[in-house]
């Protein structure tokens, strides 16, 4: 699922939200580190409209690489630290 052309763009979010300070501007009422990066600066990253960049966000979310904090009616997405180590187990043992 993550090696497709789609899939790249996946892992690029994932990639940039491993340090979000780096990769996206400052946000006006959430923290980039403690509740995450919004739809908005991600689609505009990606160069996608948001409802595209939110169909991302929701499959990694939904697999729980993401976790998703809502903030004044607007979605806010952070990595899952602990969930991707248990996935990256998973497959260093051959899953």
């Amino acid at each position: 699922m993550l090696r497709t052309p789609v899939g790249e763009r996946r892992l690029d979010i994932l990639e940039w939200l491993k340090d979000p300070v780096t990769h996206f501007p400052p946000q006006r009422h959430a923290d980039l580190v403690e509740d995450g990066v919004g739809e908005d600066a991600i689609a505009t990253k990606l160069g996608v409209r948001r409802h595209v960049a939110r169909t991302h966000l929701t499959l990694l979310a939904d697999l729980g690489l993401l976790r998703v904090r809502r903030i004044r009616r607007r979605a806010y997405y952070r990595r899952d630290e602990v969930r991707i180590a248990e996935i990256a187990r998973m497959f260093e043992k051959g899953w």
